[in-house]
């Protein structure tokens, strides 16, 4: 009954990882061991992932302070298998990845089915021999740990894993406007925009005129020079360089050899975060293998804010220190921030949970797929800046962050008890219930915020879609199509049922500040923004900074996030800053003289939205916005929605057929030809060289051939989009089309000489501030005259047509005002062209009369 496609599991995953890359993760097996709060986010995310296979491994039974931030545990769950308990609920994520529980020992037999195994939660010794194992056979390793406010994460892909594609970018490519002749050839592109290419890229060349052995050239491995120009190859053999081509990126596989666990803690390479900390990671390199000795020998973990556990850790770790022979030795170690590892790391987080867990899916990925540049090969985290930044202050003491049998153990282990009743009257708004909104909530309601005296409030106006599913986990395949804010609330409050929680349907905006008007705000602690659009976060900004008011704001896009946080009087506001505009494309290049696949797919659009949604809304806005446009614009509307309801108005299906006929002549062969006749493809410019050379390349008119699947396709999906914004059937017959079009006889177009097209935006805004308001260069009087007195039929013809169309009277008495209006334009038009052309104001005086007469 609530079966998903499986395709829309998958779908924006494969907008990111390519189709190859989904069907090797679909053919992937892994295991995840150990399925305390770490792992449980590992499993989630991979299973949302679509891998082949997920098996839950854990001999551990649920705990007190498991429940800080393992989100599929419940109290009645205290005692139990935490694989056994997880596997239910991780398994209706997605229904097309089987999860199954594991309890028994990890044997080398039984590792050899998967394909990527990763432990948390697990001992060196155990690490190690698994690492070894897993190194040797081929089998890719993730390592993840967190303790408290410290995290840790290790791959081992093997010797030689192959990187598809390091970053995931689009190739790029490039217009050429020369290339030399010498022992490494220097390539310069048009300088209209920066190349992008890197050191070591690969290109291809194609279009290339005179050097044309470049064209069927292997890639080239280049070399950056400049912001346009790089060298490539040896070029003096070739022939001389003449004009043109295309310099594209080609993405080469790449091998990365990694180390095993044995061999690389000895020899480790880190991933640095936060260069501010950059000596932190070998530091905790060491931390975290003297929390293992200190776990080994007292079979626990050190007291939370403990100083003798803490000085034991600091002399343990000196000792692994001491022992190191490679590059993992230091020359000093940070006692201090030893000490701190030790005070929370019985602590147990969900947000850093979160944190490592999102990391090591992605890594995951990245070893099923081979697609993005993996972690070479371990990473430390900390968040300190999370404990009270006073020295020598008030220090936790260890009756602050003992266990109390609290869900909340884990996170008074490091920040004690006082904390944690503040956080359960906090009153937070939330706005926004999607991918992020849900990862928001679930660690909201695991850190206890709002678990007592406090409110959470969310709001999203959407409800849930199928695709949703992929990515938002607190949705399931029978909640589709019921409010995502209920929803979401009512899933959170099963993971922590003392959470007081409220779910709202209100878009937030000027039209709901009756409701969340000034008490609203001034009752609240903080807000976070879990939106997808510029405008809502930016009144979101707008509010929190009237109200003086924390706001969390963050966002994703595909691979890449942002997260910043604002606090009154100490950070910038969101609206501070704002990201550079996006590159526009120039209208003449777009319609014109198009060069990339992105101006093709502009240029579509622009379509779409022009025959298929402008026309359509002109007729259905008529009345509210004729009203407001100034000037002679009433005149040009006017124009258009008489072409939508007289001219191009079908009567059948074969006038829609007919219709997309017609315009597929106009766009791919008419325009074509006007465009040739006014440049032809000998054309030279002013300065001698070939007009179509560079960013411009010559065009060709297409033929219109009944028997060519891709002309059928676009007059097939034009008509039936033409029917269906007139409310008619369409047809999917294409044999009943092609009768329709064998039948149809289409006029022979005639280039006409004087039309302008104009070659640069330059020459279009010039044109347009020279132009009067209502006339072009190359219009005279008369054909002003001509185009009024056309619309006065227009009138009288769109007037019978709303008639025709039983249209309720509002809409012809608003063309009565807009007419109106018109007159007023008209007589202005006669005044100028009475001071330019006296003879000709008696014809437009009268054509102010016939509008009087049409009114």
């Amino acid at each position: 009954r609530y079966k998903v496609p499986r395709c829309l599991y998958s779908l924006l995953h494969s907008y990111v990882l390519g189709h190859d890359a989904m069907k090797r993760m679909q053919s992937s097996n892994i295991l995840v061991s150990g399925l305390r709060g770490l792992g449980v986010e590992i499993a989630k995310n991979v299973i949302l992932g679509g891998v082949k296979s997920v098996t839950l491994h854990d001999q551990g039974q649920a705990e007190w302070r498991d429940l800080s931030s393992q989100f599929y545990l419940r109290e009645e769950d205290l005692g139990m298998n935490r694989a056994e308990v997880s596997q239910t609920r991780l398994a209706e994520l997605n229904s097309y990845v089987p999860v199954v529980a594991y309890t028994e020992a990890l044997t080398d037999d039984y590792l050899t089915q998967f394909q990527v195994v990763v432990l948390t939660n697990s001992s060196l010794e155990e690490q190690q021999r698994v690492g070894d194992f897993c190194h040797s056979n081929g089998i890719k390793l993730v390592i993840a740990d967190t303790r408290g406010l410290f995290g840790q994460l290790f791959c081992d892909f093997g010797e030689e894993m192959l990187v598809i594609d390091t970053n995931g970018e689009q190739p790029l490519s490039a217009m050429i406007s020369m290339i030399t002749k010498d022992a490494a050839g220097v390539v310069t592109c048009l300088d209209e925009a920066r190349h992008g290419f890197e050191n070591g890229d690969s290109v291809i060349f194609t279009e290339v005129q005179g050097m044309t052995e470049l064209n069927s050239c292997q890639p080239i491995e280049i070399k950056t020079l400049g912001p346009y120009t790089f060298s490539i190859c040896d070029t003096t053999g070739f022939s001389d360089y003449v004009r043109g081509g295309i310099v594209s990126q080609v993405k080469m596989p790449q091998k990365v050899a990694f180390k095993s666990l044995t061999t690389s803690m000895t020899e480790p390479e880190f991933v640095v975060t936060d260069f501010a900390k950059f000596e932190r990671p070998g530091q905790l390199h060491l931390g975290f293998q003297a929390l293992h000795s200190y776990q080994r020998k007292h079979n626990r973990l050190p007291k939370p804010w403990c100083q003798a556990d803490g000085e034991e850790l600091v002399s343990l770790a000196k000792e692994v220190n001491s022992s190191q022979t490679g590059s993992a030795k230091v020359d000093e170690l940070d006692d201090k921030l030893i000490k701190k590892l030790a005070f929370v790391s019985a602590g147990d987080l969900a947000p850093i949970n979160a944190f490592i867990g999102g990391l090591a899916a992605q890594e995951v990925m990245k070893a099923c797929t081979g697609k993005f540049m993996p972690m070479v090969q371990w990473l430390y985290f900390d968040a300190l800046e999370c404990l009270s930044e006073e020295e020598g202050g008030a220090m936790l003491t260890e009756e602050d962050c003992a266990p109390r049998n609290s869900r909340y153990d884990g996170q008074i282990a490091v920040f004690g008890s006082q904390l944690q009743e503040e956080l359960a009257k906090q009153r937070y708004f939330l706005v926004g219930a999607g991918a992020i909104g849900c990862e928001l909530l679930k660690n909201f309601a695991m850190i206890g915020l709002a678990g007592g005296e406090g409110e959470v409030i969310v709001t999203d106006m959407d409800t849930i879609e199928k695709s949703n599913l992929n990515r938002q986990f607190l949705f399931r395949p029978w909640d589709v199509t019921k409010m995502k804010s209920e929803t979401a609330a009512a899933a959170v409050k099963q993971m922590n049922p003392s959470i007081r929680i409220t779910g709202h349907q209100n878009r937030v905006g000027p039209e709901t500040e009756r409701v969340y008007d000034d008490d609203f705000f001034e009752s609240l602690h903080g807000v976070a923004n879990a939106l997808d659009n510029v405008d809502a976060r930016m009144y979101m900004d707008r509010r929190c900074v009237y109200y003086r008011k924390p706001l969390l704001e963050s966002g994703t896009l595909g691979t890449k996030g942002n997260v910043q946080v604002v606090i009154p009087f100490l950070t910038e506001s969101y609206s501070s800053s704002q990201d550079p505009p996006e590159k526009s494309i120039p209208i003449c290049t777009l319609k014109n003289f198009p060069n990339a696949i992105e101006h093709t797919l502009q240029w579509a659009r622009d379509e779409l939205r022009v025959c298929f949604k402008q026309a359509v809304r002109e007729y259905a806005k008529f009345l509210e916005r004729t009203l407001k446009l100034p000037g002679a614009q009433p005149l040009e509307v006017l124009e258009a929605v008489y072409k939508s309801l007289v001219i191009d108005c079908p009567r059948s299906w074969a006038d829609c057929v007919t219709w997309a006929r017609h315009h597929w002549q106009c766009q791919y062969s008419n325009n074509i030809h006007q465009l040739l006749h006014n440049f032809p493809p000998e054309q030279l410019t002013s300065s001698g060289a070939p007009f179509w050379s560079g960013p411009k390349r010559c065009p060709h008119p297409l033929e219109f051939s009944t028997s060519n699947h891709l002309h059928m396709d676009y007059v097939m999906s034009g008509a039936n989009l033409f029917a269906q914004s007139y409310g008619m059937q369409g047809s999917t017959d294409r044999v009943g089309v092609a009768k329709i079009l064998d039948s149809l006889s289409v006029p022979t177009f005639v280039p006409r000489s004087g039309v302008k097209i104009h070659v640069s935006d330059q020459e279009l805004q010039s044109a347009n501030v020279n132009d009067d308001s209502m006339f072009q260069d190359d219009d005279s009087v008369y054909s002003v005259c001509s185009r009024m007195m056309t619309l006065t039929s227009t009138w009288t013809s769109l007037w019978l047509c709303v008639r025709t169309h039983t249209v309720a009277l509002a809409v012809p008495v608003a063309l009565s005002v807009t007419l109106a209006r018109s007159l007023s334009c008209s007589l202005s038009l006669a005044r100028s062209v009475l001071l330019s052309d006296p003879g000709s104001f008696a014809v437009l005086l009268s054509l102010s009369g016939s509008f009087c007469l049409a009114l």
